[in-house]
């Protein structure tokens, strides 16, 4: 049995982070996924709760029977820039203390960095984990990690290899759908690489939204300009709304046995939100259960 995850990032402009709680609550939800925003963790910032938003969310749980499953802050620990990435890195330390107190046990996160340092980034990245190792092993939280566009590393294959690197059980790894082209280079193997994390003891996490494969049509699905720009344009879209080969992702998790937290991660559809998380919430409880 996996536990489904709503991200409510959608959701974020027009009420508080308590009141995403009881959304998800109303949408069906019994989990959420609390991805960055204003009033705990914005991307690369100092996290902003404090105690009164921490009981205030607690007080959101207890009343709606949705619990805060995973966190999912993104700081720039990887950075090339020593200065950046000690601050990266007292970002990190306060979000676990703000993590402990909520008793959540699991965080997904993603490598950051310098895509055109990649070296550098990757010495940056191994010396932040050595720092909080003993800060995630104090307080008993597991960290999954995930290859985002533009990060230092964007490949499914070399990204494992990463995470295996640390050789500790409370390191994970998560697949993202809707990167499914990014994590291949276009290939978009969805099941292969799905079947590799899990084989190697990893699969912990599985974020559930849509995309179009960047590099067919001559890479014309997205239009950049100037050509060559140095960026990477993605997506998150309800499921259908996209390329991801859906039948063979449910299929090879029902293969592997997975049982870990399934989000749903679908960014930019504001006017449809509770529609095309609901839809996700369904076809997820008919493919996977719940």
């Amino acid at each position: 049995m996996v536990d489904i995850a709503l991200d409510p990032n959608m959701y974020y402009l027009t009420m508080s982070t308590a009141d995403t709680l009881r959304k998800a609550a109303e949408l069906g939800f019994r989990h959420v996924e609390l991805s960055p925003n204003n009033e705990f963790h914005l991307w690369h910032h100092y996290p902003k709760a404090d105690t009164t938003f921490i009981e205030e969310l607690t007080k959101a749980q207890k009343d709606t029977g949705v619990t805060v499953r995973t966190l999912n802050p993104v700081f720039n620990w990887s950075s090339p820039d020593e200065a950046e990435r000690q601050a990266q890195v007292r970002n990190w330390r306060r979000l676990l203390e703000l993590a402990d107190a909520l008793d959540v046990r699991d965080i997904v996160s993603e490598f950051s960095g310098d895509r055109n340092r990649a070296s550098r980034s990757e010495q940056q990245w191994y010396k932040s984990m050595e720092e909080l190792t003993p800060v995630f092993e104090r307080y008993g939280i597991r960290l999954n990690m995930e290859a985002h566009p533009y990060d230092f590393v964007e490949l499914h294959d070399r990204a494992l290899e990463l995470v295996r690197s640390i050789d500790k059980d409370w390191i994970g790894y998560e697949y993202c759908c809707p990167h499914t082209f990014h994590l291949s280079d276009g290939v978009g193997d969805a099941g292969r690489m799905i079947r590799t994390a899990a084989d190697a003891g990893k699969l912990r996490e599985v974020h559930v939204s849509d995309g179009f494969n960047h590099r067919i049509n001559d890479g014309n699905r997205y239009i950049v300009n100037p050509p060559g720009a140095d960026v990477t344009v993605h997506q998150h879209n309800a499921i259908g709304l996209g390329e991801v080969p859906w039948d063979d992702v449910f299929q090879t998790l029902r293969d592997v046995a997975f049982d870990g937290v399934v989000s749903v991660c679908i960014f930019g559809w504001h006017e449809k939100a509770d529609e095309y998380n609901k839809a996700a919430l369904a076809r997820l409880t008919e493919e996977l259960g719940a």
